[in-house]
């Protein structure tokens, strides 16, 4: 029979210590937060959160956009439909209306929702119980005059972003103050709208046309490409809510820009999103920004988020 070794535990003794004073630390009482007394200033509030973590990220992206500011350098938004969806509208448009936004991207469910809140205001409709009788995307508004505005936009060789802003911009819709699009064209703000065919209710509708909707999309590319150009010292990128489409085009914008030899390392960029998710991590937060740039990366609400930075930017 095989003899079994006898094992013995390691003794601590003649341990090598020293104090806990003089170890580094990650985490300092100074960094800590204090509570907030309500007769305080929006600033007071920030002020009062911690040092640490997603607190100090947040507070130090808020910097980093007013820098931009007052650098003159650009702030652009690109954003999912959802942002729309939760009623987010009137604090952008109030951003762009204090000089926060030079730019705005959209993918092709965000022209829908803000034209249907300024055609009626109201948006987002049931889609399980509407799918299941083949009413889903069927309503006759939103296809025939987004689809006419697109196609006159293409024969005047405007982009989808200019042509639906400008419509909106020009009707009698009762709620087209609350439109982020008619804001655009209002302001002089470039929005750019980025398609992927096929995605949307209005490419089923008869007035749709392929070469309407490419065209403009591929005119707004190339506009977008202009503004991440002017990001280069200084400016700052945000995703809001876009998983797929936007972090894609930001990728292929910036790669185009390089390719044509323009220094595009020194900018910032945030996603706020309520998960975190591979490609705004990827192309956005991680992959584009240079040795010299800086990336974040904030999950929550979007109706909690972004009202809290715009309140952020302007105390």
């Amino acid at each position: 029979m095989t003899q079994k070794k006898a094992h013995r535990p390691l003794s601590p003794k003649g341990l090598k210590t020293y104090s806990l004073r003089s170890r580094p630390s990650k985490v300092d009482v100074r960094s800590f937060s204090r509570p907030f007394d309500p007769r305080d200033s929006f600033s007071g509030f920030l002020d009062s959160l911690p040092d640490l973590l997603a607190a100090a990220d947040f507070k130090e992206f808020i910097s980093r956009m007013k820098k931009a500011r007052q650098n003159e350098k650009p702030v652009l938004f690109a954003m999912g439909a959802h942002v729309i969806k939760v009623g987010l509208s009137p604090v952008l448009i109030d951003l762009m209306e204090k000089g926060w936004i030079q730019g705005l991207a959209f993918n092709g469910a965000g022209i829908i929702h803000d034209f249907e809140i300024a055609f009626c205001g109201r948006t987002s409709e049931d889609v399980e119980s509407q799918l299941k009788g083949g009413r889903f995307g069927m309503a006759r508004e939103t296809g025939v005059l987004l689809n006419r505005a697109i196609n006159g936009g293409a024969l005047a060789g405007k982009g989808l972003g200019e042509a639906v802003g400008e419509m909106i911009d020009l009707s009698d819709f009762p709620h087209k103050n609350l439109s982020l699009l008619a804001a655009c064209s209002r302001l002089g703000i470039p929005a750019t709208v980025h398609l992927a065919i096929g995605t949307d209710i209005i490419h089923f509708h008869p007035e749709a046309r392929g070469e309407a909707l490419g065209g403009t999309t591929l005119h707004d590319f190339f506009l977008f490409c202009s503004l991440v150009e002017k990001l280069e010292g200084g400016g700052v990128f945000v995703n809001i809510g876009s998983a797929v489409i936007l972090p894609e085009v930001f990728l292929k914008a910036l790669t185009f820009v390089r390719s044509r030899g323009r220094l595009c390392e020194t900018f910032t960029t945030a996603v706020f999103d309520f998960i975190r998710q591979y490609r705004p991590a990827q192309n956005v937060v991680q992959r584009t920004v240079g040795e010299k740039g800086r990336g974040y990366y904030f999950v929550g609400p979007h109706e909690i988020m972004l009202p809290l930075l715009a309140a952020g930017l302007k105390s």
